[in-house]
């Protein structure tokens, strides 16, 4: 008897798995505790997968979204639930982009960067993964610099969020070209 391998898309499980850890949990009746921790196991049944393909996912993702550790697995980055994610604060590049839509770049001028509706402002290493961010909010979007060797200096606490992506609570305007 032969048994053909089941095949998971590990891109559309990874979507799931990201809506479920990053922004409504209760959806799928999972009780992320003050950090973001649950169960891979509880991933899995709330996906209706497997412990293995939660794992595989987790290992495949090309934007290094999660993290697992032991038994345990949450979403590094990009929550909009209310209860903010803790981190440490580590020293930038001197350097960081954010690719926004050019409709919102006054505001910007005038406020910063702020989180809106995540728990941080997501900024980027280089200008193609800041031009790739921007890309899903203009079709041509504008590319910022942040200074972020200044901002620290002057405060300014950033996050490293995976190999690509810095976290920040704020940027204030001056630090932004």
């Amino acid at each position: 008897m032969v048994y053909a391998r089941l095949m998971v898309d590990l891109k559309a499980l990874s979507k799931r798995a990201s809506h479920a850890l990053r922004h409504e949990p209760w959806l799928y009746d999972l009780e992320p505790d003050e950090q973001g921790w649950v169960a891979v196991s509880e991933l899995a049944r709330a996906l209706d997968t497997s412990e293995d393909n939660i794992r595989a996912m987790a290992a495949a993702s090309a934007k290094d979204r999660y993290e697992v550790g032991g038994d345990r697995i949450r979403a590094r980055y990009g929550h909009s639930l209310p209860a903010k994610v803790e981190r440490d604060p580590e020293t930038p590049p001197p350097e960081l982009f954010h690719g926004t839509n050019p409709a919102v770049v006054d505001a910007i001028r005038s406020e910063g960067l702020v989180p809106h509706g995540r728990q941080y402002v997501h900024l980027s290493i280089d200008l193609e993964t800041a031009s790739e961010v921007g890309a899903r909010k203009a079709p041509r979007p504008t590319i910022l610099t942040i200074d972020a060797a200044a901002a620290h200096a002057a405060g300014v606490r950033f996050y490293c969020g995976n190999a690509k992506i810095w976290l920040a609570d704020h940027v204030p305007p001056r630090f932004i070209r």
